[in-house]
């Protein structure tokens, strides 16, 4: 049986880790390799980190940075935010990162997505999707979610769902799947949004935004199809450790990595 994983993340600013709601009202979380140690130490599954300004600001991503927290931590790391092209791929790799999240550009250029994946390993490639609810309150049972580029600041009238299956077609290894309604508010996961993405693929899914208590792991494990959970806010103020999810997960009988 596969493990369940459970995701750290690091949205950065100006060098810092930042955590918002809804993709606004940013503060700060403390430096990005100390905050990467202490979840190295707590043995989570994975690290992911997201240069949450590079796109809007037409910046590259900060390489250095990444090979700073590289060289200070054993899990498998993550790195986003400011991808442009196959050499922005291949540095962030050189410096570090076992996958690479693309999300502006794979909507703006597909094609980056199947080259990436054919020179690197599908396994290397994730695409990252910024989803946000347009269902009709007219038509409740037609849920419809839109993709959000540039940070969430710009919409592009993408369906979530036909994009999730083209970006699987075009060789992604996995989908970092974030609800923009549910990010940052701790009111557990988007369950709608995840369970219908998902079901919808066959390359994993890794649920994002809205963790507020151990519960809402368990409901987005145990109701969709989802192989990872990432959260950040309740990780950064210390209202609970990766091993406080990860203990409470196999009492409710998810095969995680303790």
């Amino acid at each position: 049986m596969l493990t369940k994983r459970i995701i750290p993340c690091l949205d950065i600013k100006e060098g810092r880790v930042v955590k918002g709601v809804k993709f606004l009202g940013l503060r700060d979380a403390g430096d990005p390799v100390e905050v990467a140690k202490v979840y190295d130490a707590q043995e989570a599954d994975e690290l992911v980190f997201l240069d949450i300004t590079a796109s809007f600001e037409k910046r590259r991503i900060l390489v250095d940075l990444v090979e700073k927290i590289a060289k200070n931590i054993f899990m498998p790391f993550t790195v986003g935010g400011g991808v442009n092209d196959i050499g922005d791929i291949r540095n962030l790799l050189n410096a570090g990162a076992e996958k690479v999240s693309i999300n502006t550009q794979a909507v703006k250029f597909p094609e980056l997505v199947t080259e990436a994946s054919e020179r690197f390993g599908s396994q290397c490639i994730v695409v990252a999707i910024d989803a946000k609810d347009i269902t009709d309150p007219d038509n409740p049972e037609h849920l419809k979610w839109e993709v959000f580029i540039n940070g969430g600041r710009t919409p592009t009238g993408l369906d979530a769902l036909d994009w999730a299956k083209k970006a699987a077609k075009l060789g992604a290894g996995e989908i970092l799947l974030t609800s923009m309604d549910f990010d940052g508010t701790k009111d557990g996961y988007d369950i709608a949004l995840t369970k219908t993405i998902s079901e919808a693929v066959s390359i994993p899914v890794i649920a994002s935004g809205g963790a507020g208590k151990l519960e809402h792991f368990w409901d987005c494990f145990s109701k969709t199809q989802a192989s990872a959970c990432l959260a950040a806010s309740i990780f950064h103020y210390q209202e609970y450790t990766v091993k406080d999810v990860k203990t409470y997960l196999q009492l409710k009988g998810v095969a995680v990595r303790l």
